[in-house]
């Protein structure tokens, strides 16, 4: 009976099924929460903020990562699993909360979320989703012992103050983000192999696809919320307007494309799980990155479109579209071992643009980011139309006749 009923939690194998109503309403508080990210990024610009925002981060991308990768064996359907789901969900949101002060007053509460999130979770994978012996239960079981040995260092770190805390928690991160590399290997124990993991393709891409609207729903909230806060001259209304066209163009960019031949050649690799792991749980934080970062530098144009930016609002501004960019050339580099040309060089461009900004003023910086990221799209397309011509197939069609 015990056995029977952990299965009910499960996916159907070999079933591939689409992103539920549930998981929809569980990744709202991760707008919330990269909203979050980018304001503790606003409030302190300076390369000692800039490291505790990728901490933080890094953080709550890890936290939805894992429960993805849950989500994504899994049935959303079992009220069982609801629970489990919004029981996160809360944990969640007292996560986002302590964000802004998380290395402050409210560095307890925002890593006792964290930990909590993490080790609840595969409590409930290692004792009741899994029966005793089976695959499931070892290698849950193998997550949840990194996961607090890494809580013991959270907790400590959120107990201690300055340079300790820092050490402790860039320790534990390093385990968190290291685990996967090693397969959680315990010493003493035999090894899980990566194929003990079987990843649904469509509802795994879907779901990070999904996590990247949710980044570009947030640079929409800024760039509406800070336009709302000023008085809507005419260099405050093009500023909104190149926002605006900026977070579109990054929309443009990877799901035009790149997101439908990610997810082809993750389908296709002898090796999924290994390609699921490099391509989604690591690269994709980067790209977010590049989302958020590109969300700080709208709302520094909206609130300073006539100024000349300083230096650490500059960097912000260009960083954005450049880290995006190169993200892209690295998703593409680890998918078929091949370089982005056109985003490679648009990285490279955006941060030339750095040089004009020295004596620009805000709005000229962001048109010329702007029209890099529509010289690459035009790129696209024209490469495309010139495949065509030559009958040559598109890459998404190379991808399906590749042997992966």
């Amino acid at each position: 009976m015990a056995s029977a009923a952990r299965a009910s939690l499960r996916r159907e194998a070999g079933v591939e099924q689409h992103a539920t109503t549930l998981e929809l309403f569980y990744d709202l508080v991760f707008v919330f929460a990269i909203t979050q990210v980018a304001h503790l990024l606003l409030d302190h610009l300076t390369w000692t903020g800039a490291g505790q925002a990728t901490l933080v981060l890094l953080v709550v991308w890890w936290s939805w990562n894992y429960t993805t990768w849950v989500t994504n064996e899994l049935d959303p359907e079992s009220i069982v699993v609801r629970l489990l789901l919004i029981g996160l969900m809360l944990a969640s949101l007292l996560m986002a909360i302590a964000i802004p002060d998380a290395f402050g007053d409210k560095a307890l509460l925002f890593a006792g979320s964290y930990v909590a999130i993490q080790v609840g979770r595969h409590l409930f994978l290692t004792f009741v989703a899994a029966d005793p012996g089976t695959n499931e239960r070892v290698r849950a079981g193998r997550i949840l012992t990194w996961f607090v040995a890494a809580g013991v260092l959270w907790i400590a770190g959120a107990l201690a103050d300055g340079s300790t805390r820092t050490v402790l928690w860039l320790t534990a991160l390093a385990l968190d983000y290291g685990a996967p590399l090693v397969t959680f290997w315990v010493p003493g124990l035999p090894r899980v192999t990566p194929e003990a993991w079987e990843v649904g393709t469509e509802h795994f891409a879907e779901r990070f696809q999904l996590f990247i609207i949710i980044a570009l729903g947030e640079s929409i909230v800024i760039t509406g919320t800070t336009t709302a806060s000023h008085e809507l001259t005419t260099a405050t209304i093009v500023a909104f307007g190149l926002a605006f066209l900026i977070t579109a163009a990054l929309w443009w960019l990877y799901f035009n494309l790149v997101a439908a031949i990610a997810e082809r050649r993750l389908a296709q690799a002898s090796n999924r799980t290994v390609l699921a792991r490099d391509a989604y749980t690591y690269l994709h934080v980067v790209i977010v990155a590049g989302i958020l970062l590109t969300a700080v530098g709208d709302e520094i144009v909206i609130a300073h479109p006539t100024e000349e930016l300083k230096d650490a609002e500059l960097a912000a501004v260009v960083s954005g579209p450049a880290l995006y960019l190169l993200a892209h050339v690295l998703l593409r580099l680890r998918m078929s071992g091949t370089l982005a040309g056109r985003r490679l060089a648009g990285a490279l461009a955006c941060l030339a643009v750095a040089a004009i900004g020295t004596f620009a003023p805000a709005l000229v910086v962001a048109g010329l980011l702007f029209a890099v990221l529509v010289a690459v799209i035009v790129g696209d397309q024209i490469a495309g139309t010139r495949r065509r011509q030559r009958g040559e197939p598109s890459p998404l069609e190379r991808v399906a006749g590749a042997p992966g």
